[in-house]
């Protein structure tokens, strides 16, 4: 499915994995400060926060995965498939579809701590985009330089949970997620212990046994806990190269090739794409199945005063760099 880290070094670095069978035609869409954004139950936004993220555009509309504003804010959403409800609109509560949520979010507010307030009063209806759109069933991770958080519409009602360890997979529910790194408490990226008897002595035949017990599969549950190993454990880079490359090689942990997750005979899921927003200087870059170099759009190159949605389609031919 999908997985999602926030990374605090010098400042933010966010970013997901898009693991899926098929990738919607997808384009790093920049969305200026004047283009018009038409709510379903409010009025026209003719003027807010641009940003830059990964989007399906269709009549017009960028329906966002994922993104960051130009204040530094980023939101990312990823499959919540069996456990999310979202309500028919209603006419004492502030209604967002869900496939706007993400824009919604990232064009009026500036921090964590404003998003929180915001969806205090949102009731996220199952209003489909179109005949052919119906609503993707998401939770999402909304992230600042101070933290994060994850919201989930259930049949609880719209939670709010402080995200510490800057996480996100899928299935279960996010405190499972946080209960079960209770499980994996022992794990140390230092050299191993022999706690398993004094009567015996045991020790270390390689590097990394640690870490021995890291769960290594595709599920979501391990998926969480790999990518927490691995982000909470990183050594801090020195610089924006640095921290860039950093990220990438966190998401590697997490990244699906083609052929481990059948889906039915010749299907198989995979990791689509993977991006990280630099939040410091509004550049986001990614990589996709097909190539794994780094390729990148700023979104203060470009006229953030336009009406217009510019558009980059996804680089999908590899790229090798021959020395001789």
């Amino acid at each position: 499915m999908c997985t999602a880290v926030a990374l605090y070094t010098d400042g933010l670095y966010f970013g997901r994995t898009l693991d899926y069978e098929i990738l919607y035609l997808s384009h790093v869409v920049v969305t200026p400060r004047n283009f018009p954004f038409e709510f379903r139950f409010s009025d026209k936004v003719e003027s807010h926060y641009a940003m830059v993220g990964m989007a399906y555009v269709n009549r017009g509309y960028p329906l966002y995965y994922d993104g960051m504003n130009e204040q530094g804010l980023c939101m990312a959403g990823l499959n919540f498939v069996g456990n999310a409800v979202y309500g028919k609109p209603k006419e004492d509560a502030v209604n967002v579809a869900s496939f706007e949520l993400i824009p919604y979010v990232l064009s009026r507010c500036v921090s964590v701590k404003e998003a929180k307030r915001l969806l205090q009063n949102i009731n996220i209806t199952d209003t489909a985009f179109s005949e052919a759109l119906s609503p993707s069933q998401l939770h999402w991770i909304i992230a600042d330089k101070l933290g994060s958080v994850t919201v989930e519409a259930t049949k609880r009602g719209l939670e709010v949970y402080s995200n510490p360890v800057g996480v996100l997979t899928n299935n279960p529910a996010f405190d499972f997620h946080l209960m079960n790194l209770c499980n994996y408490m022992n794990l140390s990226p230092k050299p191993a212990q022999n706690r398993f008897s004094d009567k015996i002595e045991l020790q270390e035949y390689s590097r990394g046994m640690g870490a021995l017990g890291l769960p290594g599969d595709f599920s979501s549950q391990s998926r969480f806990v790999r990518a927490s190993f691995a982000k909470l454990n990183s050594a801090l880079p020195k610089d924006e190269r640095e921290a860039v490359s950093q990220f990438f090689h966190i998401m590697d942990t997490v990244s699906q090739p083609a052929g481990c997750c059948e889906l039915e005979k010749g299907v198989y899921e995979k990791t689509l794409y993977t991006c990280c927003c630099d939040v410091q200087r509004g550049v986001y870059y990614y990589t996709t199945y097909e190539n794994r170099r780094i390729s990148a759009v700023s979104m203060n190159k470009e006229n953030l005063e336009s009406e217009r949605l510019v558009r980059y389609p996804l680089q999908k031919t590899e790229s090798i760099n021959f020395q001789n």
